[in-house]
């Protein structure tokens, strides 16, 4: 009895792993940062092992983790709004102009994880910092749909908001990517 127990754990722990990398890139999008993408995607995980017992089999496990991480994702950004921040604006101020000096340095040449390569690679320049300058609801939208390919029904259980809701953020985002991208071919055409 213990060992069949132990064997669907260690079944249903290899099946939730192997959407670790598809988990972080989300994360990454969510997040800006390396860092907080990596405790993000262990929190999920975390939660998801402890919740085991709650998954369904036969349902979609990449779909509960993503619910899982963007439930924690959303967690985070609430309480973080809580913690008060005294900010000194002319620190603040010479700290934007030393990172956009030439005294900036870069990254050291391995610093990037895996995931991080493969997605800048497979998006072009122009799309990146398109999808970067998308709202945030927008672009968990967008990146939900285009790039994991989930269905809208998913999107909207994870994202806890209609499917009409999910339709709408897609739809503008596209339009918002459309009109940034078409900004960009003008201008370099003009330039040209």
């Amino acid at each position: 009895m213990r060992q069949g127990l132990r064997q669907q754990a260690a079944g249903f722990e290899t099946e939730a792993l192997a959407f670790v990398d598809s988990l972080y890139r989300t994360a990454l999008r969510l997040t800006h940062n390396r860092a907080d993408a990596e405790d993000l995607v262990q929190d999920a995980y975390l939660k998801a092992f402890r919740a085991a017992d709650r998954f369904e089999p036969g349902t979609n496990l990449r779909a509960w983790l993503f619910t899982i991480l963007h439930n924690t994702a959303r967690n985070r950004a609430r309480d973080h709004a809580r913690d008060a921040v005294m900010v000194d604006t002319e620190v603040a101020e010479h700290a934007a102009d030393l990172a956009g000096g030439p005294a900036r340095q870069a990254a050291p040449a391995g610093s990037e994880t895996p995931e991080s390569l493969l997605v800048r690679d497979a998006l072009a320049p122009d799309l990146q910092r398109a999808l970067d300058a998308l709202p945030e609801v927008f672009r968990q939208a967008v990146w939900l749909r285009d790039v994991e390919e989930f269905s809208y029904a998913e999107i909207s259980q994870m994202l806890s908001i209609p499917v009409g809701t999910v339709m709408s953020r897609i739809s503008r985002g596209r339009r918002l990517l459309y009109e940034q991208l078409s900004a960009t071919r003008h201008a370099r055409l003009q330039n040209a």
